[in-house]
C-alpha cells in the first residue's frame, strides 16, 4: 500500500525525506544557537513532524514544512525569553492557510518588514497556496510562491500580540487577554483575476491600517 496517499493514515517520510528533516535541525540549532539546545530543537521538529504526518495526504513538502512550523514555534518561544524583543507579533488565520491569511502575511511583510514578526496559519491546512492568490500578488511584487498552508500552533497564538481572523469561526483558537481583529474578507476560492485584485487591495488597506493601530513606521 501507499502510506503516502493514505488519508486514514498519515503519510511516513522515505529515506531523503527523513535526510532532510534532519538537515533542517542542524539549520535550526545554527539559527537559535544561544537561545535553545539541541534536545529542545529536536523535540520540537519531531512534534511538528508527528503533528504534519498524521494530517497529510502527501509527503512532498512535508520536510519544508515541518522545518517552517517548527522554526516559527522555536521563534515565538524565544520572544518572551529575549528581553530586548519590542517588535509587535501578528498571526494572520484562516480557514486553510492558502488565500487570505497568505495575503495578509505577505502585505504585512512587504510593508512592515522586519519591523512585526508575522505569522499565518489555519486549522485545515491546504495542500498548496492558491495559484490565482499567488499570481494576484505577483503582480504587485511580492512573491508568496514558497509559502505553503501550515496549521497554528499553541505556541504562536500565544507570542501574538494581534490575532486576525478571516472566516475560521470557532475554529481559531480563542486566548483570552488577546487583541483579536475578525477581517470579514470574500474567500479567493474560485475567484477571478478581477475579484482576486480587489481581496488583495481590501487586505492591503486592512493591513496598513493595522500597522498604523501598531505604531509601527511602514
Amino acid at each position: 500500500m501507499d502510506t503516502s496517499r493514505d488519508q486514514s493514515a498519515g503519510v511516513s517520510l522515505n529515506t531523503e525525506e527523513a535526510r532532510l528533516v534532519r538537515d533542517s535541525a542542524e539549520r535550526l540549532q545554527r539559527e537559535f544557537d544561544g537561545t535553545f539546545n539541541t534536545e529542545t530543537i529536536e523535540r520540537f521538529i519531531h512534534d511538528s513532524e508527528n503533528q504534519l504526518t498524521s494530517q497529510a495526504t502527501i509527503s512532498m513538502w512535508l520536510p519544508v514544512l515541518i522545518e517552517r512550523v517548527a522554526r516559527d514555534r522555536l521563534k515565538a518561544l524565544a520572544r518572551p525569553e529575549d528581553s530586548t524583543v519590542t517588535k509587535p507579533a501578528v498571526l494572520f488565520l484562516c480557514v486553510h492557510n492558502a488565500g487570505r491569511s497568505q495575503i495578509a502575511a505577505g502585505w504585512m511583510r512587504h510593508l512592515a518588514g522586519d519591523r512585526v514578526d508575522v505569522f499565518s496559519g489555519c486549522s485545515t491546512p491546504a495542500a498548496d497556496t492558491n495559484t490565482g492568490v499567488i499570481d494576484a500578488m505577483a503582480a504587485v511584487g511580492i512573491d508568496i510562491s514558497t509559502e505553503y498552508p501550515k496549521p497554528w500552533t499553541d505556541e504562536v497564538a500565544q507570542t501574538a500580540d494581534v490575532i486576525v481572523t478571516m472566516g475560521c469561526g470557532d475554529a481559531c483558537p480563542i486566548i483570552g487577554g488577546k487583541r483579536y481583529e475578525d477581517w470579514d474578507i470574500e474567500s479567493p476560492t474560485g475567484q477571478p483575476a478581477d475579484v482576486l485584485a480587489e481581496i488583495r487591495d481590501d487586505v492591503r488597506t486592512r493591513v496598513e491600517a493595522l500597522i498604523v493601530s501598531l505604531g509601527v513606521v511602514a
